[in-house]
């Protein structure tokens, strides 16, 4: 008995060190180093595509997701204001689904929009996804600024980047 009351102490003591510890992405603050694939099966690094001196928004989203979609419609219609953000659209779900929601949305019109699949779903564990859209956003010089999930209005975005 007094083991099996150990081995319960023991779980429970690691169960609550793992909740209380931060996900990755607040540790390193930065972006992490993954390999996506575009619609055309292409893979590509991407820290190699970001532009320099230039803020990032990295949105977690699914192509099935009615929120995602929302705030996508969202983006293009003030496409403008985020001229100056590149805008990094990833997803862990199939290539199919992710190509049809790119070229429904005419993604690829915009040049400061990428749009990739996250093959070795890497992003869902590095920032501890537990609802979408998630929202990672960095400054110019590629630093974590903070993190949000869930739904984002134009407004509020601009305001992490100080707009």
């Amino acid at each position: 008995m007094k083991y099996l009351l150990l081995l319960l102490i023991t779980i429970m003591s690691f169960g609550t060190a793992r909740s209380q510890s931060l996900p990755p992405y607040k540790q390193y603050k930065t972006i992490p180093s993954v390999r996506l694939l575009s619609a055309d099966s292409t893979g590509w690094e991407l820290k190699a595509k970001l532009q320099k001196n230039k803020p990032v928004m990295m949105i977690i989203f699914s192509p099935e997701c009615d929120h995602c979609k929302h705030e996508t419609e969202e983006l293009i219609k003030n496409i403008d204001k985020f001229k100056d953000i590149q805008i990094v659209m990833a997803t862990p779900l199939p290539l199919k689904e992710m190509a049809k929601f790119a070229a429904h949305y005419k993604l690829h019109q915009y040049p400061n929009i990428l749009v990739g699949k996250d093959y070795a779903f890497a992003l869902p564990t590095y920032y501890d996804i537990r609802n979408l859209p998630f929202h990672a956003f960095y400054g110019s010089n590629k630093q974590l600024i903070s993190g949000f999930e869930g739904s984002m209005s134009v407004s509020s975005i601009l305001k992490v980047f100080g707009k």
